[in-house]
């Protein structure tokens, strides 16, 4: 059973929560920029958390199913159609086969999550299917999705498909021929107006960097820079100085991190960042910050604020806390 990609879309690549526990041979997680709006959209389609799903970027792909299906769209608000009909977002979707999905542009945030029941079954690589760009393995060879690519899906996902959605049909609704819910998970990583805040840590080289350079990092408004990717996103504002120069040991990074090159324009290290690095480390963004700031784009903005240890931790557990009640939500919807 698979789907078949009809248009890729601008970026468009098979995720999942990627590959834990191998940065010390060199290879990152890596995975979903936006694993909340993952996780919650594999919950709707009856999914287990890891499942693999399409992450599209901006300008969606245009797919087709061989099977019925159940899906779920994720993240960012994308104008999202099935032949000329508004795809609900962020509920379950019982499409029939043969029937093509398109999603346009994102209208509010960048990425979404796009989840079928069963998950995308490409062969995992490193305990992952998730496509790592920079080195060229995972998902499907490696690399972003193109036209007439055919991906595989669970082999029984037509009847996956239909008994999950039999489950919700008693509180469901049919729409313009979707088969859909009436209630619908909450957008959790969606900014709700820009510029963002994003709380970061001080970082290992912090002290190092001049008074003004610090009371810059934090007073700017930072606009994301069209040469960002899944690697790092790039900021244009206030060059960043820091006196005493020299080179610095390269050293592990980790998602989050804030670098600053010799230009003194920071950037922060995003799902498919480099295992170590040489530039000094002003900041450690929140983990809890990373999948809204992942919903940014070219030309975002955002401020940072300075945080305590104590204070990330606790945004951390602010945030599972409401993801655990969504699929909580969920499940019982599922009969889970």
């Amino acid at each position: 059973m698979s789907l078949r990609i009809l248009r890729p879309g601008l970026l468009t690549t098979i995720q999942d929560r990627g590959r834990r526990g191998l940065q010390h041979l060199g290879v990152v997680p890596a995975g979903a920029m936006d694993p909340v709006a993952l996780a919650l959209a594999n919950a709707l389609v009856g999914n287990r958390d890891g499942e693999a799903a399409l992450e599209a970027t901006l300008i969606g792909p245009e797919i087709v199913f061989e099977e019925d299906v159940l899906v779920a769209l994720c993240g960012a608000q994308f104008d999202a159609r099935v032949e000329g009909t508004a795809l609900p977002l962020d509920r379950p979707i019982f499409l029939k086969a043969g029937r093509a999905l398109a999603l346009r542009r994102a209208i509010r945030g960048v990425r979404a999550y796009l989840a079928v029941a069963g998950g995308i079954a490409v062969p995992p690589v490193l305990g992952s299917r998730s496509t790592y760009l920079p080195a060229r393995f995972g998902g499907l060879e490696g690399r972003a999705l193109r036209k007439d690519d055919v991906l595989p899906l669970d082999p029984n996902v037509a009847g996956l498909s239909s008994m999950r959605y039999e489950k919700l049909s008693g509180r469901g609704v049919v729409r313009a021929g979707l088969g859909t819910v009436r209630w619908s998970a909450p957008a959790l990583t969606l900014p709700d107006r820009e510029p963002i805040l994003v709380h970061v840590i001080e970082g290992r080289h912090y002290t190092e960097f001049d008074a003004d350079s610090k009371r810059r990092f934090l007073d700017a408004v930072w606009q994301i820079s069209p040469d960002s990717n899944r690697m790092g996103y790039r900021l244009a504002g206030a060059a960043l100085a820091r006196p005493q120069g020299g080179e610095i040991l390269s050293e592990p990074t980790c998602l989050g991190t804030v670098q600053v090159p010799a230009n003194g324009a920071p950037i922060v290290l995003m799902a498919d960042h480099q295992t170590t690095g040489g530039y000094p480390k002003i900041a450690e963004v929140a983990g809890a910050d990373v999948p809204r700031l992942a919903q940014l784009g070219p030309g975002g903005t955002l401020r940072f604020a300075r945080c305590s240890l104590e204070t990330a931790l606790e945004l951390r557990r602010a945030l599972n806390a409401r993801l655990a009640s969504a699929l909580r939500a969920i499940a019982w919807e599922h009969g889970q």
